[in-house]
């Protein structure tokens, strides 16, 4: 950076983010029961493409590495498949389904300018077999750990049908005090809260509509409960040393509490009775309407449920640490090593299925460093974990523990070189549509992804999706063209955003190519670009990546909207067409602010930006942020002679949609 006599400039300077060498992006997969819909697309992918991207541009595109991939396995696969047979006479395999889902799903990602280094399908090769490798691999460095258990549990059995069954094959009431969840599981809600069968309030079978029993089967159990000192260690690391936003080490927390159980104070007089049979516990007082009895361990805990449930006394469990399911007896799965008709349950695998995409990526191409544990187990990498809300307790207190526990002996949150690393977790609050959560199972529909691109081009989507906060705050996603209560005449507030580039932006740069166009013969005049707007340009450029690395994309769109604007307020404000050195001045100084917000605007509009690049004739190395600073002169074959090409009357780099020019002469 240019050493401006600034004493604010020169702070931000010393203050710059500091990035490692590598860096490893995961967006959350998507179940292959599914084409995306606009939570997918708006909630998640586009702000991890944002953020690859421009990571890509600040240390190297051979220094990044973006997964992810369709979630193949588990019972949603299994039950829309099976729905699917019944209802349209589908003849083809589940992998044929998968597939099917798994390509759509590529192709709406492409439509969006969402460039991953590989998408992969966790149940279709080449991941196919390499994650079933990894599999292994962390399964059994887990059992040599002695931190799983072979436990006899209660599992539901559907007596009509005849099978036992699993996940979303059983629906009823989270028993969670205070849960919102809309639809609960055999052991998990749709919210993410983690329980024990046996808890789950009304369940019902969806194979048969009838209410299944509980039978006991083995399976395997990672000890979570155990780990609440490590991953308490682990949220202080997380506070003190990376950009995870509050809310989420606020929510796991949550789970780190001890085993308590709710009970309203209408059963006082029941409760009393059985106090001396419970095992030990102390009573919060408060002022709610539930005594909180909370309990030293969770076997406690649940004896005190099988006592309270005997004597007919409701009671709501709350948040902790439950033993981590690891395998289930789903035929649709990955195969535990050497354990007969066991395949691993669809979360733990999906959790370390973008380790198996990273490796199976790297395998595959041209990266001179083609070992994935140099970019999931070194302290030269950094690893950035784009999440929903709902999905904080898996890839957070499970994943992590999970990760710490692979390391040979005592566990440690300053993880030795070689092992595991610790994430960065960057969870979304919900994208909600029209007031209501974004959510195929929700009682109103998203329209899917693909269908927003009848009425929107994909970077004012990306534009606005970004701008939306949802790292802090659920937002309501209001297309105009979606909304059956928009007036004819109202502002479609999906443009604003997108706005700044196809009008404030474009009209920016038309004035600059026509200006050199009339007056310099369509070749760009020569000279230093001023200090004053050097020094700014700087000022922007430290903003915009202190907001990029600790991912405040929304204040990114805000910072990028006061610059360009400013842009044009700088010409107008210098405007003299009948001084030419004015007018030269005017174009260099308007065209270097122009190329800044081209390589800002990269991440987030790529495409475009890039016509542009080439419309000016710039070097690829231009969206590098090594001469970030640089004018454009440095970037063309002769900077006395650069000459774009020439722009025709009211042409645009920054397109509207077509549908959006009805009734425009």
């Amino acid at each position: 950076m240019e050493n401006f006599n600034d004493e604010i400039l020169q702070k931000m300077i010393e203050n710059r983010p500091k990035f490692n060498k590598r860096v490893v992006i995961t967006s959350g997969m998507p179940y292959g029961n599914k084409t995306l819909h606009c939570g997918h697309v708006g909630g998640l992918f586009i702000h991890a493409d944002t953020f690859a991207r421009f990571m890509r541009d600040r240390i190297g595109k051979e220094n990044v590495v973006f997964v992810s991939g369709t979630d193949c396995y588990g019972s949603p696969i299994m039950e829309g498949y099976r729905k699917l047979k019944e209802t349209s006479g589908f003849t083809g395999t589940i992998e044929d389904y998968v597939k099917f889902n798994h390509d759509f799903q590529k192709k709406t990602l492409k439509q969006f300018q969402v460039e991953l280094d590989f998408y992969g399908a966790s149940g279709l090769n080449p991941a196919k077999d390499v994650h079933e490798e990894v599999s292994k691999f962390v399964f059994e460095t887990l059992k040599k750990n002695k931190t799983l258990s072979l436990m006899s549990t209660l599992q539901f059995y559907d007596e009509k049908v005849g099978c036992f069954l699993n996940g979303r094959q059983v629906v009823g009431k989270c028993p969670f005090e205070n849960c919102a969840s809309e639809k609960a599981y055999a052991d998990e809600c749709d919210l993410g809260h983690q329980y024990m069968p046996k808890e789950l309030i009304n369940p019902i079978s969806t194979l048969s509509g009838e209410k299944p029993v509980l039978k006991e089967i083995s399976n395997w159990y990672f000890d979570l409960q155990n780990n609440t000192k490590l991953l308490k260690d682990w949220i202080d690391y997380l506070e003190k040393n990376t950009i995870t936003r509050p809310f989420i080490t606020k929510e796991i927390k949550e789970f780190l509490k001890e085993p308590e159980i709710y009970i309203k104070k209408d059963y006082d007089e029941q409760l009393n009775e059985v106090k001396s049979d419970l095992p030990r516990f102390y009573q919060v007082e408060d002022n709610k309407s539930s005594r909180t009895l909370v309990f030293e361990s969770l076997t406690d805990r649940e004896k005190a449920c099988d006592i309270l449930s005997e004597k007919g006394i409701r009671y709501r469990t709350g948040k902790t640490l439950v033993p981590f399911r690891l395998t289930g007896n789903i035929t649709w799965g990955v195969p535990v090593p050497n354990e007969k008709d066991l395949t691993f349950w669809v979360w733990p695998e999906s959790l370390w299925a973008p380790i198996s995409f990273t490796k199976t990526f790297l395998e595959k191409s041209d990266r001179k460093n083609k070992n994935w544990k140099d970019w999931w187990c070194s302290k030269d990498s950094s690893i950035f974990q784009f999440i929903g809300e709902d999905n904080i307790y898996f890839y957070g207190p499970a994943q992590h523990a999970i990760w710490l526990n692979m390391q040979k002996e005592n566990p440690t949150v300053d993880v030795p070189e070689g092992d595991l690393q610790i994430s960065t977790l960057v969870a979304n609050k919900h994208l909600l549509f029209l007031n209501q959560k974004a959510s195929s199972s929700s009682k109103i529909k998203p329209p899917m992804a693909d269908e927003l691109l009848k009425y929107y081009t994909a970077e004012q989507l990306r534009a606005h999706f970004l701008g939306l906060n949802l790292g802090n705050n659920s937002a309501s996603f209001m297309p105009k063209m979606f909304n059956p209560d928009a007036k004819e005449d109202e502002v479609d507030i999906v443009l604003k955003e997108g706005n700044l580039l196809t009008n404030v932006y474009n009209k920016v740069l038309r004035t600059l190519f026509y200006a050199w166009q009339k007056y310099f013969d369509g070749v760009v005049p020569y000279g230093q670009v001023s200090e004053e707007v050097l020094k700014n340009c700087v000022k922007t450029i430290l903003k915009y990546e202190k907001l990029m690395a600790t991912t405040k994309f929304h204040m990114v769109t805000y910072e990028l909207d006061t610059f360009i604007r400013n842009i044009n307020k700088h010409w107008l404000s210098n405007l003299k067409e009948n001084d030419k050195e004015s007018m030269k001045q005017n174009i260099i100084d308007c065209l270097h602010m122009c190329k800044v917000a081209m390589v800002l605007l990269h991440p987030i509009a790529p495409e475009s930006c890039e016509k542009l690049a080439k419309f000016l004739t710039l070097k690829e190395n231009v969206f590098s942020w090594d001469k970030i600073e640089q004018p454009i002169y440095e970037f063309v074959e002769d900077k006395e002679m650069f000459v774009p090409e020439f722009l025709e009357p009211r042409q645009d780099f920054f397109k509207k949609h077509p549908s959006q020019f009805k009734g425009e002469e």
